[in-house]
C-alpha cells in the first residue's frame, strides 16, 4: 500500500493527498506534525525518510519519494488513468505552467520555514509576517487569473472540465489564502474552480480538516 507522510495543513502534502484521491489509490496518512517538539520532521526517523525534512513523502513498493510534483508526476506515470494530465503536448505544458506557478513562484515563498525565518532570524513582527504572504499570494494569483481568463482551454476546472495538476495544486494555495484571510475579490476565476473542486469527494476528503491530524 502507498503510505504518505502528511501533515493536514501542508499544501504539498494537500496536493499529494487530492491526486491519490482522484485517481482511487489506496493508501495511509502517516500523521508528521510540523510544529510539535520542534518539528517532527526534524526527527531522525523522518529524516531517514527525507533527508530534507520536508512534507510530503511517499512510501512505494520500489522506493520514498519526495517533492511533491515529483510524485504527482510519479503518480500520473505509474497510475495514468483517470488521466490529470491532458491530451497534447501544449496542453500539458500550460497544466503544468500553472501548477509551477503556484508549488514555484509562490509557496516556497510563503513556506513555514521562510516564514519562521522572517520572524525568529529577521525579526519582522506578525503584521510583516501577513503582509509578506498576502502579497505573494496576489502576486501568483493574478498570473494565473490571467492565464486562466485568457485561455479558452479553462472550463469548469482550471483545464477543460475535468481536473488535472493544476487543481490539485491550485486548491490547497486557495485554502492558505482564506486562512490567512487574503482578499480574493480580484480573482472571480479562481475562486469558481475551486467552488467547482469543493464539489468533489477527492477534494473534499483531501482538505486539511478532514484529515486524522487535524487540530
Amino acid at each position: 500500500m502507498l503510505k504518505l507522510y502528511s501533515y493536514f495543513r501542508s499544501s504539498a502534502a494537500y496536493r499529494v493527498r487530492i491526486a491519490l484521491n482522484l485517481k482511487g489509490l489506496t493508501h495511509e496518512i502517516i500523521p508528521v506534525h510540523l510544529l510539535r517538539n520542534g518539528g517532527e520532521q526534524n526527527l531522525p526517523e523522518y529524516r531517514s525518510k527525507n533527508p530534507l525534512a520536508l512534507i510530503p513523502a511517499l512510501d512505494t513498493d520500489d522506493a520514498t519519494l519526495i517533492q511533491s510534483m515529483a510524485i504527482l508526476e510519479y503518480l500520473e506515470e505509474a497510475y495514468p488513468n483517470p488521466a490529470l494530465l491532458p491530451d497534447g503536448l501544449t496542453a500539458r505544458a500550460r497544466v503544468r505552467a500553472i501548477a509551477q506557478t503556484v508549488v514555484s513562484e509562490i509557496h516556497p515563498l510563503n513556506n513555514l520555514r521562510v516564514l519562521d525565518y522572517l520572524v525568529n532570524n529577521l525579526q519582522h513582527d506578525n503584521d510583516e509576517k501577513l503582509d509578506w504572504y498576502r502579497h505573494w499570494i496576489n502576486e501568483g494569483f493574478t498570473g494565473i487569473e490571467i492565464l486562466l481568463g485568457s485561455s479558452p482551454e479553462t472550463g469548469l476546472f482550471c483545464h477543460g472540465d475535468t481536473p488535472t495538476l493544476a487543481d490539485c495544486c491550485l486548491i490547497p494555495q486557495v485554502y492558505n489564502a482564506r486562512r490567512f484571510n487574503c482578499p480574493l475579490e480580484h480573482f472571480p476565476i479562481i475562486q469558481r474552480i475551486s467552488t467547482e473542486c469543493d464539489k468533489l469527494a477527492a477534494f473534499q476528503n483531501a482538505a486539511p480538516d478532514n484529515q486524522p491530524d487535524a487540530e
